[in-house]
């Protein structure tokens, strides 16, 4: 039985992950870290028997443990906060590390189980957008193996299996486009937070909603598909794909595009980075060609859309560039989902913390949180300003 961690075990991936154990067996769950919702994780524990689990806080951690006492549940060791998820991270036990969590707090756990060989499934693509010299660099000192389990990355790990890579000449993310794609300028501003979080083909946890509603999402794949492959900036697309049927793409010198295309379920990209290098039978149906009526790609609009065009600039300029606009994103899609700035707002916080940062090495864990704490200061008085002024 090959163990296996898991940070985020509550959310949509972490759930999804369940499940793929579940239909392959094979696996055994050896840790788990959730954050604040204590009851799904008491079931999970209840279902999986992991040794040790993490919550967020350490009223969490009590609240679980009354919770498992209540169920008749044997009880794991409980820890709670970012040295819990270090110790879910490096159990001694987990051959494999699914990085779940959502945001920046998955970084130091994540870069903890590299520098400790784990294989990560990484889902959380705020951890190589923040440090992707410091991560690559953790892994190949190592031999850690990071396997992506975003779709699109996942896709090109599949594309790019049996090529040679100095005959690859460009990798094309596909982008569903999200809920406001057709949509104007003044209404995107306008959009409502249930607006923003009904997303047209993926079901996903809040912010990545959020952030793929403004593209954000796709720009940060593009700086993660950067230390995920070893790709320049120029080198790297994004084509609108409304129907997120192909899920990425790369082009060779030969003019030849090789596509992965597949159903819109996580559950293919988790299952294929738990088994890599082999395949095994999988729990969905098959893509239905027949039923598929068109497939059709645009263009995305860098006006309409221009936290896209920041993660380019972001990647382009390095260093702390990229963890500056991964911290002011966060803090600014935080705001939107609690009504304190507008959808439109987010572009226009991220770009105003970027203009103020003046550019260091990213080439050490303070570096890198120093750059992430200061864009979070900076990106909170600006809203505050901004609120002050309405």
């Amino acid at each position: 039985m090959k163990g296996i961690s898991i940070l985020g075990s509550t959310g949509s991936i972490g759930c999804n992950t369940l499940k793929v154990i579940e239909h392959l067996g094979g696996f055994r769950v050896v840790a788990m870290a959730a954050g604040s919702n204590v009851e799904k994780l008491a079931e999970q524990v209840a279902k999986f028997g992991p040794e040790l689990v993490s919550v967020d806080t350490e009223e969490n951690a009590e609240k679980l443990a009354r919770e498992l006492s209540a169920a008749g549940t044997k009880r794991p060791k409980i820890l709670f906060g970012s040295d819990g998820l270090i110790a879910v991270s490096t159990h001694s036990d987990a051959e494999t590390v699914v990085s779940a969590t959502v945001g920046a707090v998955g970084f130091v756990p994540t870069l903890r189980a590299i520098e400790a060989g784990k294989r990560i499934a990484l889902a959380n693509k705020e951890t190589l957008v923040m440090a992707g010299e410091l991560m690559t660099a953790a892994a190949a000192k190592s031999g850690a193996e990071i396997l992506p389990v975003d779709s699109e990355h996942n896709a090109i790990h599949q594309c790019l299996r049996g090529e040679k890579i100095l005959e690859v000449t460009r990798l094309i993310l596909t982008a569903s486009g999200g809920p406001f794609r057709e949509k104007s300028s003044d209404e995107i501003a306008a959009a409502t937070r249930e607006q923003a979080l009904n997303h047209p083909n993926w079901s996903m946890g809040d912010k990545i909603t959020i952030d793929s509603a403004t593209l954000m999402n796709k720009g940060l794949e593009v700086i993660e598909a950067r230390w995920l492959f070893g790709f320049d900036a120029d080198q790297i697309s994004v084509i609108v794909h409304p129907q997120s049927v192909v899920h990425s793409m790369v082009e060779m010198v030969d003019g030849s595009v090789i596509a992965q295309l597949g159903v819109t379920d996580m559950k293919h990209p988790i299952q294929y980075a738990l088994t890599y290098p082999e395949r095994q039978a999988g729990c969905l149906k098959s893509l239905d060609f027949a039923k598929i009526s068109q497939l059709t790609f645009e263009e995305p609009d860098l006006d309409r859309f221009p936290c896209l065009g920041l993660a380019y600039t972001a990647l382009r300029t390095g260093g702390s560039m990229p963890a500056v606009l991964n911290a002011a994103n966060e803090v600014a899609v935080e705001s939107f989902l609690n009504g304190k700035i507008g959808l439109a707002d987010i572009a226009a916080v991220n770009k105003g913390v970027m203009d103020d940062h003046t550019t260091t090495l990213a080439d050490s864990l303070d570096a890198v949180l120093n750059a992430d704490a200061w864009a979070r200061s900076r990106a909170i008085m600006k809203i505050e300003r901004s609120a002050a002024a309405v």
